[in-house]
This record gives structure tokens, C-alpha cells and sequence, in this order.
């Protein structure tokens, strides 16, 4: 991990760069909501062994960064622009994952010219978040993270149900890691954030869309909105499901979704 400081706050970031990589701009992995950089590690570590260079960040207020949470998704995408000035990458290749896929695009909706690959996994624009949740994330956090647990993942009749718990587990005890006021305070940005359709339009580079055919947080089907405001103002967008994965993607098929961010784009 190295630890650079930004805006005065101390940024834990981890760096998989692997001896020998490719020229290409880096990888910036963003995590989503109540999440820290762990989220890609079998991500990170498959595009590693295929030369690439892949940067993981934790979001102020999350895992090893300081500061408190960012209020809303386009502070959250300034910060990411700022982070790759800090560590002078003009250019970069930005993926997000949930809330983070609504950082990501708005990044690149902010400074297009910058952003060489996008890619959204598990993405809806706009993402509402239920009322209930936002109540339980406030009120009864232990109700919200069991909440999104029962959604975060494909059934136990894909996974398995020993799979399927110990993705729950693990899931939970990451969540707890950030803490409630974390997990509100993310989940109002998403729910807030209604500028994902006008940054569509301002993105420039090659864009994926990843989604889970087992999504029941940000089913397929609500994507269309997104991948049709890409393709409008001839964006290169393309879309690629992943049959049998739920919304978290990058634990339930990571030899799929690596797969897709190469060959995809």
C-alpha cells in the first residue's frame, strides 16, 4: 500500500503493477457504496498477470483514507481527477463498480479528453435507493446491511448456498468495516446524483457496459437508458451481461469480468 496525502487527508492506495506492464494509462479501480479498494483484488490481480497497471484507491472516509465521506458523486469524481493529477496520470483508464460507476462516468463526463477506457459494472442512471434503506442506513444500520446483502448477490440456486454465504460474510464484515454513517451518507449520493444521463453525453472514449444477468440491484434492463445516451452522441458503447452473476460482479465471475474489461473494449 503507499499512502500519499491529498487535499490534507492521507489517501490509502494500493498499487498492482507487475514488473513488466503495457504503456497503456493505468487501471483506477473506484469501489462502491460502503466499500473499500478490497472489493478488486482478484480484479486487480487478474489484469496484473496480463501486463496491466491497476491503481486502487480507497474513497475519503473509507477503509485506510481519512477525512469523513464525500457528500455527493460529482465531489467524489473531482477527488478521483485529483487523485490522477497527484500521481501524474494525465490520462487513465477509470472503472467503477455501483455507486462507483456513477463516479467514474461522472469523471468522465467532467474531463473526457482524460479518460482513456470506461468502464460501468453494475450501473443504473439514474440509481434510486428505496426510502426503506435510506431510513434503515440512518436508523437501523444492522437492518440495511443484512438488506443489501440479500440483494448484492446472484440466488443460492446459481451460487450454492456455502457460496453464497461466505460472499455474505465477507460482504458484511466490509460494510461494518466502513460503519453506518459511511453507508448513508453513500447511499444518499447515489440516490441524489441526477446528472448520469448529461455526463453520458459529454464521454468520448471506448465505454463498457457490465451488467449481471442475476442483478437485482441494477438489472439489465435499467441500464438501456445509460447505453443509449453513450451510443446517441457516438460514444464506441458497447454491453456485455454476465449470465449467472448478481450485482457483485467482481466476486461472484472475476475471471468473466476481467475477461470483459480486455477484450470488451
Amino acid at each position: 500500500m503507499k499512502e500519499i496525502e491529498l487535499r490534507g487527508q492521507p489517501v490509502a492506495l494500493f498499487d498492482n503493477t507487475p514488473p513488466q506492464h503495457t504503456d497503456a494509462p493505468p487501471w483506477l479501480l473506484v469501489h462502491g457504496a460502503g466499500h473499500d479498494h478490497a472489493v478488486w483484488d482478484e480484479i486487480a490481480a487478474g489484469l496484473a498477470t496480463r501486463g496491466e497497471r491497476v491503481l486502487m484507491p480507497d474513497l475519503p472516509g473509507h477503509g485506510g483514507s481519512g477525512g469523513g465521506p464525500l457528500p455527493d458523486v460529482d465531489a467524489m469524481a473531482g477527488w478521483i481527477l485529483a487523485l490522477a493529477d497527484a500521481l501524474g496520470h494525465e490520462r487513465i483508464r477509470l472503472c467503477g463498480h455501483s455507486m462507483g460507476s456513477l463516479v467514474a462516468l461522472a469523471a468522465a463526463g467532467k474531463a473526457p479528453a482524460r479518460i482513456d477506457r470506461l468502464a460501468l459494472i453494475g450501473a443504473s442512471v439514474p440509481m434510486p435507493v428505496s426510502p426503506f434503506l435510506l431510513d434503515a442506513a440512518r436508523d437501523d444500520p444492522e437492518q440495511a446491511f443484512a438488506l443489501i446483502n440479500k440483494f448484492s448477490f446472484a440466488p443460492a440456486e446459481i451460487l450454492g448456498d456455502a457460496r453464497r454465504a461466505e460472499f455474505e460474510a465477507t460482504n458484511l464484515r466490509r460494510m461494518q468495516q466502513q460503519g453506518a454513517r459511511v453507508l448513508a451518507s453513500d447511499l444518499s449520493a447515489c440516490n441524489a446524483w441526477q446528472d448520469g444521463l448529461a455526463a453520458a453525453a459529454r464521454v468520448r472514449c471506448p465505454t463498457l457496459v457490465i451488467s449481471g444477468g442475476a442483478d437485482r440491484m441494477t438489472p439489465a434492463d435499467s441500464v438501456k437508458p445509460l447505453f443509449d445516451s453513450l451510443e446517441k452522441e457516438g460514444c464506441s458503447a458497447r454491453m456485455i451481461v454476465l449470465a449467472g452473476a448478481g450485482h457483485a460482479m467482481m466476486q461472484e465471475a472475476p475471471e468473466a469480468l476481467v475477461d470483459a474489461l480486455l477484450r470488451g473494449l
